[in-house]
């Protein structure tokens, strides 16, 4: 016998994917349109979503993005502090402050993020499934029109949809690469002939293919196959973590609703509304699952049916385990307190470097295989190599001093020693010190960057003598 067939019908669910149907093919959601109090908020909080999302690339701070992410030349720059090449370890520190800020996250509030703010979500849900509701119709529409041959309606609204889809994937090919590259860097190409800029709009055309692809065909599937969020909740999550969850000790037996006979089930009618509105395909009254994005969908399905029934809102809505077993929601745990004391070190060591880094990382060495070389004139000479990397995103025009002890440097040939964004500087340099001011064979040497008057970094390097 199949095994499969030996689980108990409850029980079935959490074997069986619901994108995928017995015979192995996908099953194609076509979820009923949603409306109601909990949609009408998340409208309004897509409005401003996508209204920050658009206008970031645009936003700057001293003349350069206040967001940017260019992994192509390792620059990026985070509500305006430049991490460049040289801050790897600011870089790190600020992903693992970020992969601790969503365990906590995730820990209290389960998948919020995912509902309402993952960018997946937002366009499919709150863009192309609204292109698709205006052009198709609800749900019963769209499965006729799929099953309908192919005629002058179904190829003009096929058509209309899907031209509007490749429009709105050109539009988050762009607003992606003005994140990577910069408005500035992007707006060449609508300035400046195509052929000078082949490879950028190749990466335009690549990108919007990849995110037609997505919102037209992979779908809900890009939540529940490739995106691992889902997978990691189970490890996430504990039973005071707020969720999307059906209140089973309300709902438990489920039952049709009798018109004048008395009601010994619970709430649940078992109408499946719940159902028919998941974008995913998923039953909430089976519980916790992988699939559930926390969209609240099946929450204003649930809310309606329970007013035209005459039953108490709530069946389903944002609530913990323990706050349906045992009526008693905790948000602060000793888990979250945990997490939470975690986070606050980190982002406290990170705002700590942040305010201490310097504009500017020196490095100066010895030249290998060289000696010290005494002069006539009573001084020894160092032979250095340095190199001077700009750890801003502008120009900076450095020079190098000679603090303690007392001598001068000598550069070698005229180095510009001016520092693009990001930029690096090298060259050779003499150390001359005078003999009254080595009283030791090793000497440390400290020494200063500016800008002017300003003081970049200091460091210390050594210096060879000869001994008396």
């Amino acid at each position: 016998m199949n095994e499969t067939a030996k689980l108990p019908p409850d029980d079935y669910f959490r074997d069986h994917f619901s994108g995928v149907s017995e015979d192995g093919k996908r099953n194609w959601f076509y979820p009923q349109k949603p409306k109601g109090k909990w949609h009408n908020r998340r409208v309004v909080f897509t409005v401003a979503v996508l209204g920050i999302l658009f206008a970031g690339p645009f936003l700057k701070f001293n003349g350069q993005p206040l967001l940017l992410f260019n992994v192509l030349e390792r620059k990026f720059i985070i509500f305006g502090i430049f991490i460049g090449p040289q801050d790897y370890w600011l870089f790190g520190l600020t992903m693992l402050s970020f992969m601790v800020f969503v365990v906590l996250f995730t820990t209290v509030f389960g998948r919020l993020w995912c509902g309402w703010a993952c960018p997946q979500t937002v366009f499919m849900e709150m863009v192309f499934r609204k292109i698709e509701y205006a052009i198709e119709g609800d749900a019963g529409k769209q499965k006729l029109l799929n099953k309908a041959p192919w005629n002058s309606e179904k190829i003009l609204k096929k058509g209309l949809k899907y031209t509007l889809f490749l429009t709105v994937s050109f539009l988050i090919a762009n607003l992606l690469l003005s994140y990577v590259l910069g408005v500035d860097e992007l707006a060449k190409i609508i300035r400046e002939p195509l052929a000078d800029h082949i490879p950028l709009f190749s990466g335009i055309v690549g990108f919007t293919a990849v995110f037609y692809f997505n919102f037209a065909w992979l779908r809900d599937q890009a939540c529940t196959v490739v995106c691992p969020y889902g997978r990691l909740q189970g490890v996430l999550l504990d039973r005071n973590s707020i969720m999307v969850a059906y209140d089973h000790i309300r709902g438990e037996p489920r039952g049709k609703l009798h018109k004048g006979q008395e009601r010994p089930e619970g709430d649940c009618i078992n109408c499946h509304q719940c159902v028919a509105v998941c974008p995913t395909g998923i039953d909430i009254r089976n519980g916790t699952q992988m699939e559930c994005v926390n969209c609240t969908a099946c929450i204003d399905a649930c809310d309606s049916i329970m007013d035209k029934v005459g039953f108490q809102q709530g069946l389903i809505c944002y609530t913990s385990e323990n706050a349906i077993v045992h009526k008693t929601p905790k948000l602060i745990t000793p888990r979250v307190i945990g997490y939470s004391v975690i986070l606050v070190l980190l982002w406290s060591v990170l705002g700590f470097m942040v305010v201490s880094r310097s504009d500017t990382q020196t490095t100066l060495f010895r030249a290998p295989g060289s000696q010290y070389i005494e002069n006539k004139d009573g001084t020894v000479s160092n032979l250095y190599t340095f190199k001077i990397f700009n750890k801003t995103n502008y120009i900076v025009k450095p020079t190098l001093h000679l603090d303690a002890p007392n001598g001068k440097l000598v550069f070698a040939g005229t180095p510009d020693l001016t520092l693009d964004g990001a930029g690096m500087s090298e060259g050779t340099v003499f150390i001359i010190i005078p003999k009254t001011e080595l009283k030791t064979r090793k000497t440390k040497l400290r020494l200063s960057v500016y800008q002017g008057t300003e003081k970049l970094e200091s460091f210390e390097t050594t210096f060879i003598a000869p001994e008396e």
